[in-house]
């Protein structure tokens, strides 16, 4: 591993169950429980994660599809099942569903044959997303001294 590979997010507390995530460029976003009064449309944890799957496979498939034909229309959605068993707290049945259209045109048809080929390929071998909880990665956790 090098430094080039070492991507990282700072996360820290704006209020009781409310917090912002800061990436080294300075972009943030902000997330909670989602329960508060007047919080209800923040986004989760776990929604985060949702996010993040469909994120990272739309822009894969975006980049190899947007070279022949802008899509007229493109999203994904990306749904599971949060469950707690012997394991703990866990997401099963992930699922991502793309629902893409390109309008007839300049390199529509071939847009449209790669598709299936895109978003195959960004499961199996492109989305770090993807790739690291099909691979099941582990995580360490640790509190520094203070």
């Amino acid at each position: 591993m090098t430094e080039n590979s070492l991507r990282s997010v700072t996360v820290e507390p704006t209020a009781t169950g409310h917090f912002v995530a800061t990436n080294p460029r300075g972009g943030t976003i902000t997330f909670g429980t989602g329960s508060t009064p007047g919080t209800e449309a923040e986004f989760t944890p776990v929604e985060l994660l949702l996010a993040a799957l469909g994120g990272c496979t739309a822009v894969d498939v975006d980049v190899a599809t947007s070279r022949h034909a802008e899509p007229s229309r493109f999203s994904v959605t990306v749904t599971g099942h949060k469950i707690e068993d012997e394991l703990g707290n866990r997401m099963t049945d992930l699922r991502a569903v793309f629902s893409v259209a390109f309008p007839d045109g300049d390199g529509a048809e071939r847009a449209r044959a790669i598709l299936p080929r895109a978003v195959k390929t960004s499961h199996d071998r492109l989305c770090t997303v993807s790739r690291t909880i099909e691979t099941g990665t582990p995580v360490a956790v640790s509190v520094e001294d203070a």
